[in-house]
């Protein structure tokens, strides 16, 4: 069968327009499509592709678990997905884990939680959830509706409720919201749909406290921001404070799906047997592959690479900037990280998209304003500088008209 662009346009749902290229191998940093044509990878499945395209030890992991055991209903454990949330706990605050098959899952059985918490510690009034506006938590119905971008939750008829929103960074705001009722604050620590935009240490540690007053539990949405991308194996903790709950997913598996909710002994208790459940959740091969990213990206080598080459980053695109003048700032921490428009490009982030897919450089955007990067964390330099290349050239196209 002849596989081209055009047979999307026949056979799929068109909630998607992927760009014109279909990419059929990736090593490394590096993407070739149909036609041969070499890519540099800035993108990085959107924050997924941790270690790049094909590391040999994550093949190797999958390889060798697809000989032994797919899948087992949650009637039976099985022995990657034990060791694999042994290697979470014993590297985070949390002690007890759910495992899911996507960013979205996970913050779902997080909500979950913390409705099931309150209700049972504190009685039926105390539900409301409280979330930032321009947050993004997933797409099922329940987290669409907590993310605070209307856009995507309006538009399905009645919306779950109880769920209130502030702007990121207003802690005065919060506050005003927040009472005994408040059941949970769900945050990026590193806001990335949003615009790549981190928190202040003062409200970071004001929303712990607020929630810590109000007997509310803090989510941490770590999807984006987790397993190593800002240089920390989670962002909370370069914030000096823990959530109740952390989901994590995208890089978790290195571009195998699996998702994974964190908590306390004291939280988890109130998701007894038959409370929530996942058929595919901890699954064998996933777990197997994520204990290897686990592994290799929860190394100092790899965490200070990432700061190394956020620095590479930083300094190609401020040298950038100053022939073009095009970017007000440039946001966001270790390999997260995003170019904000300049007034004069406002609502363009799209074109500088396109124009450096014309120059094989693979990035993304953060919402109109923002051109976004999320590259493998172990993106060889020589990559990033080519990569960077690539993006001046689209960059002086856009300028230049």
């Amino acid at each position: 069968m002849k596989v081209t662009r055009d047979l999307f346009n026949e056979v799929m749902v068109p909630n998607y327009n992927p760009a014109a290229m279909i990419p059929v191998k990736g090593q490394g940093s590096r993407v070739w499509d149909q036609t041969g044509t070499e890519y540099i990878d800035f993108a990085g499945g959107i924050a997924v592709n941790v270690l790049g395209h094909c590391h040999p030890e994550l093949v190797a992991a999958l390889k060798e678990q697809g000989e032994k055991l797919w899948h087992l209903s949650n009637v039976l454990t099985n022995e990657p997905a034990l060791r694999l949330a042994k290697k979470l706990t014993d590297a985070t605050f949390a002690q007890r884990v759910y495992f899911a098959n996507s960013g979205a899952e996970a913050n779902e059985a997080a909500l979950k939680l913390a409705r099931r918490y309150a209700l049972d510690v504190y009685g039926e009034s105390k539900n409301q959830i409280i979330a930032f506006n321009q947050g993004f938590h997933g797409r099922t119905f329940f987290t669409v509706t907590v993310g605070g971008q209307a856009a995507y939750s309006d538009g399905f008829g009645p919306k779950p409720g109880g769920v209130d929103h502030v702007d990121y960074n207003d802690l005065a705001a919060l506050e005003a919201l927040m009472s005994d009722n408040t059941c949970a604050v769900m945050m990026e620590p590193l806001q990335g749909e949003g615009g790549i935009i981190r928190p202040t240490d003062e409200f970071a540690k004001g929303v712990r406290a607020l929630c810590d007053k109000y007997n509310a539990l803090l989510i941490f949405d770590e999807v984006q921001s987790g397993v190593g991308r800002t240089g920390e194996l989670y962002a909370y903790m370069g914030l000096g404070i823990e959530p109740d709950i952390l989901t994590t997913a995208k890089a978790l598996g290195g571009g195998f799906p699996i998702g994974a909710m964190l908590t306390t002994t004291k939280i988890a208790e109130h998701l007894k047997v038959g409370t929530h459940g996942s058929t595919y959740g901890g699954n064998p091969l996933a777990c197997a592959v994520a204990e290897r990213v686990l592994d290799i990206v929860n190394t100092p080598t790899v965490l200070d690479g990432v700061k190394h080459k956020e620095q590479l980053f930083r300094q190609g695109l401020e040298a950038i900037n100053q022939k073009y003048q095009c970017f007000s700032e440039v946001r966001g921490q270790g390999l997260l990280l995003g170019c904000a428009l300049t007034e004069k490009f406002a609502g363009r982030s799209r074109e500088f998209l396109v124009a450096a897919a014309d120059e094989h450089l693979m990035c993304l955007i953060a919402g109109a304003n923002v051109v976004r990067f999320a590259p493998s964390l172990i993106i060889p330099d020589e990559d990033i500088k080519a990569g960077l290349s690539r993006f001046e050239r689209a960059v002086a196209k856009v300028v230049n008209g």
